[in-house]
């Protein structure tokens, strides 16, 4: 694993070195285009060096003196350090000219008379060069954590979703069979039809709930089937009534968003409900905008304490890692249970 980022980083300081000898080149050739040729060649052969010696700085000394503990310790080694690229970029360049030049890679431009003149002349070049790598480099890591850190934010976020549904979709499913188990143990002549419905949902749940998004008109199945189900139970006193107004029937909407709210009127509304119980549902959606309105008989008195159960916690959970503009409100009236929820559609995270 270490060569592997040994190897990126080299490749990043290669591309930087490219950038380096490019802007070499340009300024050899404003300056004099006649010998651009040999000042291409003296650019790259100084650029090579360069390029070893900054990755060896910033990739190896530095990440090793911050890793040390103990801060005299960490002065000694910023000592040497600075005693290390003064030398690097003085003599070090220097000499590596020198070499070049015994190989006949390197053509002088210039004499210098001295070891100390030569150096001197190099070691603005080679303060640029190291602020320029620097700078780069830095820049390039900051960009590529920034990266990391977002993408990890969206895979804890993907692993929330899918927790908050395997939690939903079981609570779903069981109160649906505990419908089915009312309307058998009562030997209803309409328990084959309800397990009937009820394999049409779990159809629906196993294989079109896995994607991230649905059509709202496979929502709208979805919804139409389970209320279908819950009439079974109910003789003609249960009052429905589910209309809607959508746009665009293939607006893409998360998978049983709108479930828990339909679930919650008949589970904690109608089967509470001894007389006149009713449910009230009214969808709209337009220009992206989704507008979920649930009215349900309850026979909870107490009006405007609201306890919410798993199906309600797990949908405003849902909506946090979902959107960024949604609204969910839900207030207990006198024998009446209201759910509104809004969508800003458009501000999907």
């Amino acid at each position: 694993m270490q060569n592997k980022i040994n190897i990126k980083n080299l490749r990043l300081y290669l591309w930087i070195g490219a950038v380096y000898l490019g802007m070499a080149t340009l300024s050899d050739l404003v300056r004099d285009h006649k010998t651009i040729g040999i000042a291409f060649r003296n650019d790259l052969w100084r650029t090579m060096y360069i390029v070893a010696i900054c990755n060896l700085l910033y990739e190896y000394i530095i990440p090793y003196i911050r890793k040390r503990k103990g801060f005299f310790r960490k002065t000694i080694l910023s000592f040497f350090t600075i005693f290390l690229y003064i030398f690097f970029f003085t003599v070090g360049i220097y000499a590596w000219r020198g070499i070049g030049i015994v190989l006949h890679i390197f053509t002088p431009l210039e004499e210098f008379n001295s070891l100390s003149e030569g150096t001197s002349e190099l070691f603005g070049l080679s303060l640029f060069s190291v602020i320029f790598f620097g700078i780069i480099s830095h820049t390039y890591n900051h960009f590529q954590l920034r990266r990391i850190a977002q993408q990890l934010r969206i895979e804890k976020q993907e692993a929330e979703l899918n927790y908050l549904k395997s939690q939903t979709n079981p609570h779903f499913l069981f109160n649906t069979l505990n419908n089915i188990y009312s309307l058998a143990r009562d030997k209803s002549d309409l328990a084959p039809e309800s397990i009937l419905r009820l394999s049409k949902i779990l159809r629906f749940m196993l294989y079109e709930t896995s994607g991230a998004y649905i059509a709202i008109e496979q929502e709208l199945k979805i919804i139409n089937d389970y209320i279908a189900l819950e009439q079974l139970r109910y003789d003609e006193t249960l009052n429905v009534s589910f209309n809607y107004d959508i746009e665009d029937m293939k607006q893409a909407v998360p998978p049983l968003l709108l479930m828990p709210l339909v679930e919650n009127a008949f589970k904690h509304g109608v089967s509470e409900t001894r007389s006149q119980p009713f449910v009230d549902i009214h969808l709209s959606v337009r220009n992206r905008e989704l507008v979920f309105h649930v009215k349900n008989s309850s026979e909870i008195s107490d009006e405007g304490k609201v306890k919410e159960n798993i199906g309600l916690s797990n949908l405003r959970r849902q909506l946090e890692l979902l959107y960024t503009d949604y609204k969910l409100s839900v207030q207990q009236g006198d024998s009446v249970f209201t759910s509104i929820l809004k969508i800003n559609l458009a501000s999907h995270v």
